[in-house]
């Protein structure tokens, strides 16, 4: 195309550093590629990285190696001990990175986590970033998801652009540690609601109604949720591929159960999701997508004890 036009309604080009080529991260490094970025690369499994490699990414042998002279380093892994592995462990992002460049984990990960490596980003003179997403696999390749955002203004102003190219909604919720918590508050939200929804869906088929007929009658309603509409048809099909997974939820579920335990709150239903999600994975159902909940519901002397 023409000279300059990559950079059309987008942050001018930028030297970036991704580390976590999964389900959700090689959509939304797939994006900033084709923003006109420069990417470097890191992934545990090098062979994820292939297709962007193809369209022109650098792959790095560390997450150290990636950052060096990055102007970004945006980090999308498993759990928080990966985190802490990829940025703070040896070959980790932050002893690569320079003074002025910026650090954001999209990783769910622990709150306290976020705001220890937002201070350790700061001794360094590194802007940080916690921007945990919502909006699944689907989110990431329409590049619509919702990203929740903890730390400095400065911070996120230098990531707003970024972030634009991959989502759809952008909330800045406080200082270091608000984007963890309030993705907790999500999952806490949506996990609740996943038992609804299955709970309902349930007695529907066992009292011999039409369920697709239910989920349209009482979906458009005050209690239609996002859950009812997206997964409810999907359950009813006894489609359980992930849209999320339910080893990721047990994970979230059981750090929301930490924070709020630390923070002396009883929360039943969280309480109530984790003990079906965690059974459920104990389960073989690791992989399965968090609408496979009905299967607890359905054999509960199995999944309940």
């Amino acid at each position: 195309g023409l000279a300059g036009d990559n950079s059309f309604g987008s942050a001018a080009m930028a030297k970036i550093a991704w580390v976590g080529v999964g389900v959700m991260g090689r959509h939304m490094a797939s994006h900033l590629l084709e923003a006109g970025h420069q990417l470097s690369l890191f992934s545990r499994t090098p062979s994820k990285c292939e297709p962007l490699v193809q369209r022109g990414a650098q792959l790095a042998n560390s997450p150290r190696e990636a950052a060096h002279e990055a102007d970004i380093v945006f980090t999308m892994v498993g759990t928080p001990s990966d985190v802490e592995k990829v940025t703070t462990g040896q070959d980790g992002v932050l002893s690569g990175m320079k003074p002025g460049s910026l650090f954001v984990d999209c990783t769910t990960s622990k709150p306290s986590l976020a705001v220890q490596l937002a201070a350790c980003a700061a001794v360094q003179g590194v802007l940080a970033l916690d921007a945990p997403v919502s909006g699944g696999d689907v989110g990431a390749r329409a590049g619509t998801l919702s990203f929740m955002c903890g730390g400095s203004e400065a911070a996120m102003s230098r990531a707003r652009p970024f972030l634009n190219v991959m989502g759809s909604k952008i909330s800045h919720m406080g200082g270091p540690g608000t984007g963890q918590h309030t993705k907790m508050c999500n999952q806490i939200l949506a996990c609740s609601n996943m038992i609804g929804m299955v709970e309902s869906l349930l007695y529907a088929h066992t009292a011999g109604l039409d369920a697709d007929a239910v989920i349209g009658a009482i979906g458009a309603g005050a209690a239609g949720s996002w859950a009812m509409n997206n997964l409810g048809p999907r359950v009813v099909r006894r489609d359980f591929e992930p849209g999320f997974m339910i080893e990721h939820m047990a994970k979230d579920l059981g750090m929301a159960l930490e924070e709020a335990d630390r923070m002396g709150l009883n929360l039943p239903g969280l309480e109530l999701a984790h003990r079906l999600y965690a059974s459920l994975l104990k389960h073989g159902h690791g992989r399965a997508g968090t609408q496979s909940l009905i299967l607890a519901l359905e054999d509960t002397a199995k999944y309940m004890n």
